[in-house]
């Protein structure tokens, strides 16, 4: 248990404006070798040849916030050793990092730049900002060499975009290389459970891990246990109620809650939520996967190849084209498909406000407890999820809601990716003078050691570390945390993925999604009108990416257009347009789901689903 629990100032950001982990009291849930490194030899004894000031700070943190961590005392201060250590030389100095505005990055900013300055005597200026800021700052930097930042946490939905120039040190030559003498001997880079997320097809890592969160179906356990609801619902749709196993069963429990339910204790609830504000958030709402859980793309993970969830088409690393024209999928029947589940079920079940909703404003709204089930639900918002008093939450402080895996569309086969999961990851502007960078690298390993890593993902709930996840403070943990700890520890979570490498410059195509969705959530276009201009939109720009010659590599090189017959006839993505795009609606008893994750299993058995 914590000697100093933590307590935050409330924000209202949520990956832009998502509200801090005080709010949820998280503070109170607690009751290798370097790898492609050499064998560093033994830790060195903390009060050696290091400053006993310095080592009396140390331990003043490992034995009060830096609790629990999944290291013993001693190998927490040998980790304590190492950066003062490996610091001394810039004692006195000021780095400069960035990330987004996020609990997890907050704590970091309010007690691990405090602590690894009382520690190391470097001083952190840790700036919080927006998404779309940080993204400006960080292609100011590169595309300018000037230096507004020696670190950034940049989303590894880049690593497209850096593995294609030399604008960001490659963190593998780095640490073998001129980073070396800086690079923590305990790190262990094979405990970080997103690493293939930040690595490029040339095997090196090109950023470090630093917090994760997927979007995951979220719905309330208490209801869906109800016998009158379970009896009811059986007789209507002709199968049980449980967790929807795809987008048939989902769209069935939805109008089961929205349409046939209606009320619950007096009050109007739904059977979904989501948000349609037509702001930048709305783009995240689909390029954030939603694509591939209808089965845009072809299967593979960590990315569908040759065409992933965007709908783009790469082939030898070179992006080939996003429309079907190109043979791309980003227009194709899957997608045309997607978006159409999308506005239909907005208009049918969720509540009216949801058009006026952006991400940040509706991923609390679960908690006020009138919504039945959200298909696509980020767990950066569970901290409003476990609120003491919440009116999703039992007087004992357990959870009367769950999450499970996402539900997939009528065109997802196994194989595929099945939902999203963001990485924010450590990344070096090449650009950065070599002394700053190597005083940055000391923070960013810094607030991802074990030694603190454990205590900031019971914090945050952005989990980094095989090893924290595995820890007793976990175990001890998940009862109020609704099965996400359980899915964590699960093989399902490698089918959560961010975007890949088919996306060569993400913040210039990320912009098209919002505003050509948003002519389709306004009625403008039709869904098949709005995702030709958007795959038109993507090309064109992927085109003028290609002729300013500015990647280093894997630049596109579109496809001549075809026609969009000859495409769709073809083996793979894009896929022709299933004649039934509805289907038997599938649950699966929540239970089954639970045992098949302590077995190892990604999910039951098709024989076990109802």
């Amino acid at each position: 248990m914590s000697k100093r629990p933590v307590h935050l100032p409330q924000s209202t950001a949520r990956r832009c404006f998502l509200q801090t982990a005080a709010g949820a009291g998280l503070g109170t849930l607690l009751p290798r070798a370097l790898a492609q490194q050499s064998d560093t030899g033994p830790a060195p004894d903390p009060g050696r040849d290091t400053d006993p000031l310095r080592i009396a700070a140390a331990r003043r943190w490992v034995r009060g916030e830096f609790t629990p961590s999944t290291l013993d005392e001693d190998a927490q201060m040998r980790e304590m050793a190492f950066f003062i250590r490996a610091a001394a030389p810039f004692r006195g100095q000021r780095i400069h990092v960035a990330s987004e505005t996020i609990p997890t990055h907050v704590y970091e900013q309010r007690f691990l730049a405090r602590a690894f300055h009382d520690i190391t005597g470097v001083r952190v200026q840790h700036d919080l900002l927006h998404e779309g800021e940080l993204v400006e700052r960080l292609q100011t930097q590169l595309r300018t060499g000037r230096n507004l930042y020696d670190a950034y946490v940049n989303d590894s939905d880049f690593i497209g975009t850096h593995y294609r120039s030399d604008n960001v040190v490659p963190l593998s030559d780095w640490i073998t290389g001129d980073g070396a003498d800086v690079t923590l001997p305990t790190l262990d880079l094979d405990d970080f459970i997103g690493s293939a997320f930040t690595t490029g097809p040339d095997g090196k890592r090109y950023q470090l891990p630093d917090q994760q969160f997927a979007n995951l179906y979220w719905f309330r356990y208490d209801w869906f246990r109800r016998e009158d609801f379970g009896r009811a619902f059986a007789e209507r749709y002709g199968y049980p109620l449980g967790v929807p196993v795809n987008w048939k069963a989902y769209e069935d429990i939805a109008d089961f809650f929205t349409n046939q339910v209606r009320e619950i204790d007096g009050r109007r609830v739904y059977g979904h939520m989501d948000y349609a504000k037509i702001d930048p958030s709305l783009g995240w709402r689909f390029t954030d996967a939603w694509l591939s859980m209808a089965g845009v793309g072809d299967p593979g993970l960590p990315n569908g190849m040759p065409v992933d969830e965007w709908g783009i088409r790469a082939e030898d690393c070179r992006p080939k084209g996003s429309a079907v024209s190109r043979g791309g999928a980003t227009n194709g029947p899957a997608a045309v498909y997607a978006l159409r589940k999308y506005l239909e079920w907005l208009e049918r079940f969720a509540p009216k406000e949801a058009y006026d909703l952006d991400f940040s404003d509706a991923g609390p709204v679960p908690a006020r407890g009138d919504i039945a089930q959200q298909i696509f639900w980020y767990t950066a918002f569970t901290p409003d999820m476990i609120k003491a008093g919440s009116a999703v939450m039992n007087a004992d402080g357990s959870p009367k809601w769950r999450v499970a895996p996402s539900p997939h569309g009528a065109y997802w086969r196994p194989g595929m990716k099945l939902g999203y999961q963001d990485c924010g990851a450590w990344t070096l502007p090449a650009a950065t003078p070599p002394e700053r960078r190597r005083a940055a690298w000391l923070y960013a390993q810094f607030c991802t050691c074990k030694s603190v890593s454990l205590k900031k993902t019971l914090v945050g709930l952005t989990p980094i570390r095989a090893s924290d996840l595995e820890s007793e403070a976990m175990t001890e943990a998940a009862p109020r945390l609704g099965g996400l700890v359980e899915f964590y520890r699960s093989p399902a979570r490698t089918a959560w993925t961010p975007t890949g490498m088919n996306v060569p410059d993400y913040a210039k195509l990320a912009q098209l999604w919002w505003t050509r969705i948003g002519r389709a959530v306004s009625g403008k276009l039709e869904p098949r009108q709005a995702l030709d201009e958007l795959a038109e939109a993507q090309d064109a720009v992927m085109a003028r990416l290609a002729a300013a010659g500015d990647f280093t590599r894997c630049a596109p090189e579109l496809n001549e257009p075809e026609t969009r017959q000859a495409w769709l006839e073809r083996p793979g993505a894009p896929k022709p347009r299933l004649a039934d795009e509805e289907g038997q609606g599938r649950t699966v008893d929540y239970e089954a789901l639970l045992e098949a994750w302590r077995r190892g299993e990604a999910t039951v058995s098709l024989a076990t689903q109802r």
